[in-house]
């Protein structure tokens, strides 16, 4: 498979390009990113790109992929909702609407979260619902990953500072998280696992919960 990273940075963009990384069956990744990833691998080919909102200047890199982990996101505390929209609308539709004539079969998948509805009231929620609705209705082969309490592991690191923090405090009690609400909490590797099997089989729901990916 050849597969494409967006936020490969971010913490669950981390386990993603690792474990796509380790597939025996994936030959090629494409990382699409403001900054350097800072990883090296034979299989890796980062493009840069200024502006998520406008593909056209690497669409001629985008050809021929088989799959596409979109990872790229951000956190909703302080913002207001149109500056949220640009970033979790906005940049992944960009992303959808330049590979899908590309890639028609592609798998793309979008990672959203636990909670998730388009028709909520609650800001975040609702902008994330739109997307994953119009992901899945521009790909015959587009899921929404909807991942619940995230475990950073191998080094996987948040770009938001207070988010490290928080995992650091919370690590001692993952096991019992783990023993009372199995399916509410996944690790980054798994996330990565569940996405590369979704591209390799699909799978029998366009919505993929914690308990799923699992």
């Amino acid at each position: 498979m050849r597969v494409i990273v967006f936020g490969a940075t971010g913490m669950v963009g981390q386990g993603v390009l690792r474990e796509s990384l380790l597939a025996p069956d994936v030959t090629e990744v494409l990382v699409v990113t403001r900054t350097p990833t800072g990883v090296h691998h034979p299989k890796l080919r980062e493009v840069i790109l200024a502006d998520f909102s406008d593909l056209s200047s690497i669409e001629g890199e985008l050809s021929g992929y088989d799959a596409c982990f979109y990872c790229l996101g951000i956190s909703s505390l302080g913002m207001d909702e149109a500056s949220y929209t640009k970033v979790s609308y906005d940049y992944p539709m960009a992303a959808a609407r330049t590979l899908a004539p590309r890639n028609p079969d592609m798998v793309f998948i979008y990672v959203s979260g636990a909670g998730t509805d388009a028709n909520s009231r609650i800001m975040w929620s609702r902008v994330k619902g739109r997307t994953e609705n119009e992901v899945m209705e521009t790909f015959p082969n587009g899921y929404a990953f909807r991942p619940g309490f995230i475990q950073p592991t191998h080094g996987a690191r948040s770009k938001t500072g207070w988010y490290n923090t928080a995992y650091a405090l919370t690590a001692p009690l993952v096991p019992f998280f783990r023993k009372i609400a199995p399916g509410q909490v996944t690790t980054t590797d798994a996330i990565g696992r569940a996405m590369l099997r979704a591209a390799r089989t699909g799978f029998p729901r366009r919505v993929v919960t914690n308990a799923d990916m699992h």
